[in-house]
């Protein structure tokens, strides 16, 4: 139980290569595919350590300003202190990013990115939490400078509820900046905080991480995306994530996070940690 409530933490926070999210959809009959490593580690006497490699995200946009959502990891859970290590699939995200307001030169593009963590992991294993939970967060993004040299900023939060024995429901919350450095490289960095998610004594308390990473495009429609840190505040805990990114579809180039060619993340489910 105490892996397993570490995947909660993991696999639903925010978007490639971060934690936190933004509410930018991929393009209306735009496709994108992630094939990802993630890995969310807490200290020696909370939840172990969870791994999903190799883990694969897919989005839709099934009509304009909505974007349909899946995640399916293969995970791997390593107890703390020498304990078991399990492998086998993990439990399934599913869910939809819905963009409400648009960006003006004013006003931030809003939306939000609620989604369902099915219980297809076998939480005994470690390799899940045993029921569905989910996740409700609005998220904010704007814009600004060249094209070529934009900023963006994005972040909000919102609350992950976990009905099951052992865990709690806990409210997360995230902030990003980034720029685009080249017309190849982008690179940012975000704070993400999250509360106490488990009831136990050992459980994962609140945690405050500085992470640092971007991207590197070799092609408009494929891409490498990177993110790395750890806590700076409460209790220890890393993130890693690594993936090779494609977009495809009908009328347009899509680009990571919704075609404006920034990496954006697509928060996975986080498995809470006990």
């Amino acid at each position: 139980m105490a892996l397993a409530a570490g995947f909660v933490a993991t696999n639903a926070l925010a978007g490639p290569p971060f934690q936190t999210d933004d509410p930018d959809p991929v393009e209306h009959r735009h496709f994108e595919m992630y094939a990802f490593e993630l890995s969310d580690g807490t200290g020696r006497n909370a939840g172990g350590t969870v791994l999903e490699a190799p883990a694969y995200e897919a989005n839709y946009g099934v009509v304009a300003n909505v974007q349909l959502h899946l995640v399916v990891p293969l995970t791997a859970s390593f107890a703390p202190n020498g304990g078991a290590v399990n492998y086998g699939i993990g439990d399934t995200e599913v869910g939809a990013k819905v963009r409400f307001v648009k960006e003006t030169k004013v006003i931030p593009e809003i939306g939000i990115f609620p989604f369902f963590v099915l219980p297809s992991g076998d939480a005994d294993k470690g390799l899940g939490v045993g029921k569905t939970w989910y996740r409700l967060p609005l998220w904010l993004q704007k814009r600004w400078g060249a094209n070529d040299r934009q900023w963006t900023s994005y972040g909000g939060g919102g609350e992950a509820v976990v009905p099951q024995a052992g865990y709690k429901d806990y409210a997360f919350a995230g902030w990003l900046v980034q720029r685009q450095l080249s017309k190849k490289i982008t690179l940012g960095g975000e704070l993400f905080g999250h509360g106490a998610e488990g009831e136990a004594a050992t459980s994962s308390r609140a945690s405050t991480m500085l992470d640092i990473g971007g991207s590197y495009e070799f092609r408009p429609d494929f891409n490498l995306l990177f993110a790395a840190g750890r806590s700076v505040h409460g209790q220890a805990e890393t993130y890693s994530y690594l993936a090779l990114y494609w977009t495809w579809g009908v009328g347009g180039k899509g680009k990571a996070g919704g075609g404006d060619g920034a990496p954006a993340p697509t928060f996975f489910g986080r498995i809470p940690h006990l």
